[in-house]
């Protein structure tokens, strides 16, 4: 049985914005098990220095990140698309386990299958400290919702 996730390559506009809200909608569950279904079973990940190989290492890793990222809410912008290919740009924001709030920056490069699974993931993030009054992303995204800004 061949696994299918649409919308699939070559992209358009319309179906990059689509799989960039369906990843961030994935993501935002927190369900590890439920977003490694997205990637090819020997998707390729590096996220920050961690390199990664297969859906039971993605699920792994998302399981002790979100262990520790807690009340973890995710912003993913369309930066652009070609082909089989999508690049991202995103903010979360989570608190560690002494409370102390971060807003993570950050990019991705995603290639894909040709049926719509993300077979290659390449994450570059960078954390930046900020105060409780200072978040900006409180839960899963509203309807009309704009863009973040890049600060």
């Amino acid at each position: 049985m061949t696994e299918d996730r649409p919308p699939r390559p070559p992209f358009t506009r319309d179906t990059a914005l689509a799989k960039v809200r369906a990843a961030e909608d994935a993501w935002n569950t927190r369900d590890p098990q439920r977003v490694a279904l997205a990637y090819t079973p020997d998707s390729v990940w590096r996220n920050r220095d961690t390199f990664l190989t297969g859906r039971a290492a993605i699920v792994e890793f998302l399981t002790a990140k979100w262990a520790r990222e807690h009340e973890y809410a995710l912003r993913k912008n369309l930066w652009t698309f070609d082909g089989d290919r999508i690049a991202v740009r995103f903010q979360y924001e989570w608190h560690d386990d002494a409370g102390q709030w971060w807003r993570s920056y950050g990019n991705e490069l995603w290639e894909f299958d040709a049926n719509g699974l993300m077979r290659r993931r390449e994450a570059s993030i960078d954390d930046v400290r900020i105060t409780a009054t200072d978040r900006r992303i409180l839960g899963p995204r509203q309807d009309g919702e704009p863009e973040l800004p890049v600060r």
